[in-house]
């Protein structure tokens, strides 16, 4: 993971996935939202003075009242389980192990969590589809009881070193439950919400998601609702791997076409697409390409914002990275205008605070690595007052190539931020919500996800952002949805 990223969310490695073999199939799962009742059991794990153990002395946070680490990562976690189970409705009690482990780290990018149901089942007397393989806690909910007596169907497993020296040191977990968490923090509620969705059912589950192989010759039930625009298949109609694993990595391809998801698409997602309009003396006719929105900071609106760009050169190889105050000659150059930087060493919120001290209006971050689609721009800081989005590498460089023609006083290239058609930000042109199909394959997050592309922002994209709420349910959220969808 780059730098600039906060921190994507790894996910089961074995995983779910459907999709509807017809329409009819569709509708018959679909049904509006019930009162919800489910009981949540959370087995704490970790063993010794470790994790959920932890006697390091704390002080109470955000509604937290804990007063050591472990006993507040018990409490963060329990009240995520209670808004699951305000939403869920099930007879059979849903049980969840939950440790805190090391899990991959550096100073520069971590894995927060990983999750996954323990267990799938096919051919219970109460499935919906036969031959279908269901994760456990769903298999539990649609027959009533348990098929394992107190046994788990969810284990989570949560980074015990966030925070600490060498572990993405500057962004600690935040334990408080007020969906408040200062700065650079990492929400743990929004991860523990992030996590069990995984658990759950969010998942592509025993079908593998790279190469499209099936468990046992059983399609999963996401399968059923996963269609690719290219073909106009579901992975359940697809014939062979090979066809699955390449709409796995098809950007824009691959949708969800559950009815529920799809009817509250209107009421989640915002419709216009953020672009970027650039123009200038060398411009022959005006560009616009799309860009990465950011979580923090002024929206890009219909209405758009126009000015000039500056390039910020702070490198010896031409970059310009604004990870520390910016120089006099770079101050000078992007007051009152855009300025444009190069992704990479130091994340997002260091480079806006950096550029708004300097009197920049703006942020354009060029992504430092060839990509198809422009990087969201993650984190969260209530302090930024200036708009900030992304774009492509080739799009970046070429308003560097524009930016060379620059004279002393004006750099002639002027770049809108807008909002353009009328398109659901993350669903295709048929309002279906977009799955995450980077190319190439990334296990743990490809086809188990949203798309980042989304707007607004949705917990069960593959990286955390800072505009999330603790709901899933529409007009913020569109998980519980996919759940009904899947037969919760």
């Amino acid at each position: 993971m780059s730098a600039d990223r906060l921190a994507p969310l790894a996910v089961a490695a074995a995983a779910l996935r459907p999709l509807a073999a017809s329409l009819a199939l569709l509708a018959a799962l679909a049904a509006p939202q019930a009162f919800a009742a489910a009981n949540i059991v959370v087995n704490f794990t970790n063993t010794g003075t470790v994790g959920y153990n932890d006697p390091t002395p704390a002080t109470p946070v955000g509604g937290n009242p804990g007063t050591t680490l472990g006993e507040q990562r018990r409490i963060a976690t329990q009240h995520a389980a209670n808004l699951w189970a305000a939403t869920l409705t099930s007879d059979a009690t849903i049980r969840i192990n939950a440790q805190f482990t090391a899990q991959a780290c550096t100073e520069t990018g971590a894995t927060l969590g990983s999750a996954g149901p323990i267990g799938n089942f096919r051919n219970f007397p109460e499935a919906p589809f036969q031959d279908t393989w269901y994760p456990s806690a769903l298999r539990n909910k649609l027959a009533g009881n348990e098929a394992q007596p107190g046994a788990a169907q969810l284990q989570i497993n949560f980074n015990v070193n966030l925070g600490t020296p060498g572990c993405l040191s500057a962004s600690p977990w935040y334990f408080g439950i007020d969906n408040n968490p200062p700065p650079g923090a990492i929400n743990l509620v929004v991860v523990l919400l992030h996590e069990f969705g995984h658990g759950l059912g969010f998942t592509v589950g025993p079908t593998n998601g790279q190469t499209g192989a099936r468990n046992s010759g059983s399609p999963s039930i996401w399968e059923r609702f996963m269609v690719d625009n290219q073909t106009g298949l579901s992975w359940f109609q697809m014939t062979t791997n090979a066809e699955r694993a390449a709409s796995a990595i098809g950007i824009n391809r691959l949708v969800w076409a559950g009815t529920n998801v799809t009817n509250a698409v209107p009421s989640v997602l915002r419709q216009g697409i953020a672009t970027a309009t650039i123009t200038g003396p060398a411009v022959r006719s005006p560009l616009t390409v799309n860009v990465g929105e950011a979580s923090f900071g002024p929206a890009i609106t219909a209405a758009g914002v126009t000015a000039e760009v500056a390039p910020v050169v702070d490198q010896p190889d031409g970059t310009g990275l604004a990870c520390t105050p910016l120089s006099a000659f770079n101050a000078r150059a992007v007051q009152g205008k855009i300025a444009l930087v190069d992704r990479g060493v130091c994340n997002f919120i260091v480079k806006t605070a950096n550029l708004q001290a300097a009197g920049a209006v703006g942020m354009l971050v060029v992504d430092n690595v060839a990509s198809l689609l422009p990087p969201n721009v993650g984190g969260v800081n209530p302090a930024a007052n200036i708009i900030s989005a992304s774009v492509r590498q080739v799009d970046g460089n070429f308003i560097k190539e524009q930016l060379k023609r620059r004279s002393r006083t004006s750099t002639g290239v002027f770049v809108t931020l807008a909002l353009t058609g009328t398109q659901y930000a993350g669903a295709d042109a048929l309002g279906r919500i977009k799955l995450f199909t980077p190319n190439p394959f990334q296990g743990g997050s490809s086809v188990s996800h949203f798309d980042v592309t989304a707007f607004r922002h949705q917990l069960m994209e593959p990286a955390i952002n800072g505009d999330l709420t603790q709901s899933v349910l529409p007009p913020q959220d569109l998980t519980f949805r996919l759940f009904q969808d899947i037969g919760w």
